[in-house]
């Protein structure tokens, strides 16, 4: 990427788009253009394309989606599949048609089938049935690769895909009711430590295993896609086109809830609500790819998790 040119990030959520403004600053990029959505709502047709043919930027991160937890899933399958096509579709369309350098696109690990073998490599892609409690999203962000992997055959674009694990980190969202599990966890017993509650209740039973990945290396291992990743013809043929990125290190709920309680030095109990849904029981992504293009991440879960609660605890407590 051109350091001068301009770089346009399509966001939605606060965690992703600060994370890659931070790392494009110190990477000495600066020509940056953002939108929040009441500038710019990117399900309206006209309104994206009218941004692209005023701003024209060379380069773009696709980062946008209607992102939720569990129970939001599956009481807004439809709201879920909608948005996330529209953005997509729009997005995506008006970088072929005012002519971008390049286009990354960020989707979720959750695309990816519920019992593929582990670690989850790239190829696992549509190769068994998805989880069904986020079917309705996985299905939308699978339809935005495959758009990608199109225009590239059809038009010779340069649309590529990452593949990020699950994120955390300064500017999360900690809403119980809307949260993912790790920063769900830090507000819970931040709170109960405020409080002097004697338990924490905790969803599920413990035992599914997760990836974590700082949000600050998420955005340094897509400025390095962005920077390394020229797909070939034959790359785009076969759809080679997407890159996971995080640690091939995961770890139980259980013993991330404990993790939490010992940094946040909460000194009670915790309970867990069987009654709730698991969701899948592991998602551990293979990231031999990203790794062969020099590229690791270098933050330590239980550092990452201390460096959020701190900015949690200055920000929003």
């Amino acid at each position: 990427m051109n350091k001068q040119e301009k770089i346009y990030i399509a966001w939605h959520r606060w965690l992703v788009w600060s994370a890659l403004v931070r790392q494009l600053h110190n990477q000495w990029y600066t020509n940056l253009i953002t939108k929040t959505h009441t500038e710019l709502d990117l399900t309206n047709t006209q309104a994206v394309n009218d941004f692209f043919a005023t701003e024209k930027p060379e380069y773009v991160f696709l980062a946008a989606a209607k992102v939720w937890w569990i129970v939001a899933n599956k009481t807004y399958p439809a709201d879920f599949l909608y948005q996330n096509l529209q953005i997509q579709n729009n997005v995506i369309h008006a970088a072929y048609l005012y002519g971008i350098s390049k286009l990354l696109f960020l989707w979720s690990s959750c695309i990816y089938p519920k019992n593929c073998p582990q670690p989850i490599k790239e190829d696992y892609l549509l190769t068994w049935p998805l989880e069904s409690t986020n079917e309705p999203y996985a299905i939308a962000k699978i339809a935005g690769i495959k758009m990608c992997q199109s225009y590239n055959r059809q038009y010779n674009t340069n649309f590529i895909a990452c593949m990020p694990t699950n994120l955390y980190g300064p500017n999360d969202n900690f809403d119980l009711q809307t949260s993912h599990v790790l920063p769900a966890l830090i507000r819970k017993f931040y709170e109960a430590k405020k409080s002097w509650a004697d338990h924490v209740v905790c969803r599920g039973d413990g035992s599914p295993m997760r990836e974590f990945l700082y949000v600050d290396d998420m955005a340094d291992g897509c400025i390095h896609i962005m920077q390394h990743l020229d797909p070939t013809p034959d790359q785009n043929q076969k759809g080679d086109i997407f890159v996971n990125i995080g640690t091939e290190t995961d770890v139980t709920i259980k013993d991330l809830a404990f993790l939490v309680k010992k940094i946040i030095w909460y000194e009670w109990n915790i309970v867990w609500d069987t009654s709730k849904p698991n969701g899948t029981m592991k998602k551990c992504l293979d990231v031999n790819k990203i790794e062969q293009m020099w590229w690791k991440a270098t933050t330590k879960l239980e550092k990452g998790i201390e460096k959020t609660y701190t900015w949690f605890v200055q920000n929003l407590s």
